[in-house]
């Protein structure tokens, strides 16, 4: 399978996101659950480079995330949620961001995740990417995107209506 042998090239490329695992527990794993090639190519077809982040910082579960340096260009322009898509009556984007990542069987990156990741690399220094949003936040209508710009990582605010050619999602499949 040729998104097999791009994923344990790239795994292989990059060890510091995952110290001390071992690419046969990677297939391993990837063979226990055959959907997950499905959702990783989807991944890679739409720009976002998976790649294993371990250790899992909430148990031992293994983390396949967006790793392309900008959030993927295949998922750009696109409002929050289906609510707030709903309510965008005047030019409205093609879709929303947690939508679509339902539809790819992924989840919005948490903060802390999105964080974690930057950790090991340089993400979004021209683009940003909308993160899972508290209830409380959504509640008020807004939603919450990260960034990174002169060496810091932003979280920063917007309505959840409001979208951006520049601001996608990254995503996180957990096996």
């Amino acid at each position: 399978m040729e998104i097999l042998k791009g994923l344990e090239a790239r795994f292989r490329e990059h060890p510091e996101r995952h110290p001390g695992l071992e690419w046969e527990t990677v297939a391993a794993r990837l063979t226990e659950r055959p959907g997950a090639l499905a959702v990783l190519e989807r991944m890679e077809q739409s720009g976002g480079e998976p790649d294993v982040l371990w250790p899992e910082p909430e148990g031992e579960a293994l983390l396949f995330c967006d790793w392309s340096r900008e959030s993927p260009a295949g998922r750009r322009s696109l409002c929050y949620d289906a609510e707030a898509l709903k309510k965008r009556k005047a030019n409205p984007p093609s879709g929303s961001a947690v939508q679509q990542a339902e539809e790819m069987g992924l989840r919005l990156l948490s903060e802390a995740l999105y964080r974690r990741m930057q950790e090991l690399g340089e993400l979004d220094l021209k683009s940003s990417s909308w993160i899972e949003t508290p209830p409380s936040v959504r509640a008020l209508g807004g939603a919450l995107f990260c960034e990174r710009r002169y060496g810091r990582v932003f979280t920063f605010h917007n309505g959840a209506d409001s979208y951006y050619s520049v601001r996608g999602w990254r995503g996180v499949l957990r096996l």
